[in-house]
């Protein structure tokens, strides 16, 4: 296969040894094998629910020729034809690979004994689910472990793989030929990429906390390259035997949108199959919606202003703070040179949605400047507040003991853009969503003020009178870190001071989404 996408050629380099221990890979081993009810595959995982067919390695033959492996866990005693989920993973099927639950702190809440041990890293039990009469698949994608290839983040490759796939599973004959995409973030993302090419005999899809556009949702998320993590990834998290795309190198060659970051991005109105799709907000009793935004959201606009404070009304007076930008910056909710804008509540409110950031903003000695921008909530005493995303009884530790990553701890919903990006995407815009352009940058003169509009991920925070809201703005990365090893990685274009002004027609605000029940 040509390693191009759109006449741009992709960067390449070679993917983790499948011999380094990280990999947990013991070689091909083909064939199938009954796991009876009550097995389990170590002393302490969860006992299998049923007598269970494991067929190992089967070969996918895909349409360029290439050979992907899976396996299949499904019930031995099913009475007729069963339907069958596909987890579509680049990590290791079955087990195998450097990602599991004992990354995390006290297994993320999650005990031993809770799984089986066959699932894939963010993928399905099979345990569980051929209890409930359906069969699980796990594939490992093009140039992972021993599917032939080279591996590809994403896109239009990826979603041809899918499609080749699934209309080959379908074919068993104790296969009712309807299979539905499971799984979590990479295992969710690449679903809108398979569904998209519409297999027939694709019946719906679940992706859980998935990105759909891998430029503007992650990797260069408001022009912004944010590549600790996923340089990670690439060096540390994939294994096979040939070549795998190295995004990091892309972003660093293409910074800018082309026709390369296009194919990853998700064409939605592509897909037929119902979808079920849930991502992770900060908590809020589930409450049902028939639209989105809800049909009852009033945007709530704040002033920022020179007593650090968020008002409802525009000053008429001109003011201005200013922070450094090019500070180190660790990344644990810790890091200086972060200027924070509070308002109280008065009455109960319900902050549901995406919110959005209008500031004015220059940059004395430099022609561009990263903003980035968070909103925390505040307890009655203005306090800072976190919150932490597993009952701490789970953990088993107590809450100064949680370790300050972004998976076991939320800060607020954030916004990130490079002030040369700030022309938008009219026809991707939304009314509560704004979309940028990214193909076209416009350097800014030293010293001038520009207007840029930030869009701050959804939330779902309440908020009872006497609490608040804040907007914090910074020239760093304000999320936790994903891992530890990552903190004070991340490194930005700043140089010198950014100046946030305010007041008369600097008219610096946020719209904030509540919804009242």
């Amino acid at each position: 296969m040509e390693n191009t996408t759109g006449n741009i050629s992709i960067i390449q380099k070679d993917i983790s040894s499948l011999r380094h221990p990280q990999a947990r890979y013991n070689g091909l081993n083909p064939g199938s094998v009954v796991l009876d009810k009550g097995s389990q595959k170590t002393p302490r995982s969860r006992p299998l629910q049923v007598d269970t067919i494991w067929e190992r390695d089967i070969i996918v033959s895909l349409r360029d020729g290439i050979q992907l492996r899976a396996d299949i866990f499904r019930p031995q005693n099913a009475t007729e034809k069963i339907p069958i989920l596909l987890v579509w993973t680049p990590y290791g099927k079955s087990g195998t690979g450097m990602f599991s639950m004992e990354l995390v702190q006290a297994r993320d809440g999650i005990p031993e004994e809770m799984l089986s041990g066959y699932e894939c890293f963010e993928g399905p039990d099979p345990a569980e689910w051929n209890l409930h009469q359906y069969a699980v698949a796990h594939v490992d994608a093009r140039g992972c472990f021993k599917s032939q290839g080279d591996h590809v983040w994403h896109g239009t490759t990826e979603g041809l793989d899918g499609y080749d796939t699934i209309e080959f599973l379908s074919q068993f004959e104790w296969s009712n030929g309807r299979v539905a995409l499971i799984g979590n973030s990479w295992l969710a993302t690449s679903q809108w990429f398979i569904a998209a090419e519409r297999p027939p005999h694709l019946a719906c899809i679940l992706p859980l906390e998935g990105l759909s556009d891998v430029y503007r949702e992650t990797l260069c998320r408001g022009g912004v390259p944010y590549l600790p993590f996923w340089t990670f990834l690439r060096d540390n998290g994939l294994y096979g035997e040939n070549k795998q795309e190295d995004v990091i190198a892309m972003v660093e060659r293409h910074p800018l949108m082309n026709k390369y970051w296009e194919d990853k991005r998700a064409k939605a109105h592509l897909i037929e199959v119902p979808a079920y799709v849930l991502a992770t907000q900060s908590p809020l009793v589930n409450i049902p919606f028939s639209s989105w935004p809800p049909e009852k959201t009033v945007y709530e606009r704040y002033y920022l202003a020179d007593d650090d404070v968020l008002h409802q009304r525009n000053s008429s007076e001109i003011g201005s703070v200013s922070y450094q930008s090019d500070v180190p910056a660790m990344q644990m909710d810790n890091d200086s040179e972060e200027v924070m804008f509070k308002h109280t509540f008065t009455q109960k409110t319900t902050v549901v949605g995406s919110s959005k950031a209008i500031l004015f903003m220059s940059c004395p000695d430099h022609d561009d400047l990263d903003i980035f921008v968070q909103l925390r909530k505040l307890d009655r005493n203005g306090k800072v507040l976190q919150n932490i995303n597993i009952p701490l009884q789970d953990l088993g530790v107590k809450s100064d003991e949680v370790d300050d990553i972004n998976v076991l701890k939320y800060l607020g919903p954030t916004g990130v853009l490079r002030a040369s990006h700030r022309a938008l995407d009219t026809h991707l815009s939304k009314p509560h969503w704004p979309m940028h352009d990214h193909a076209n940058p416009r350097k800014i003169t030293p010293g001038q003020v520009v207007r840029v509009e930030i869009g701050i991920w959804p939330a779902a925070i309440q908020f009872e009178a006497g609490e608040g809201i804040s907007l914090k703005v910074s020239g760093h990365q304000m999320i936790l870190a994903e891992f530890a090893p990552l903190r004070g990685l991340f490194k930005n274009g700043n140089k010198g001071r950014h100046v946030v002004h305010f007041g008369g027609d600097f008219a610096s605000h946020i719209l904030i989404p509540t919804v009242s029940f």
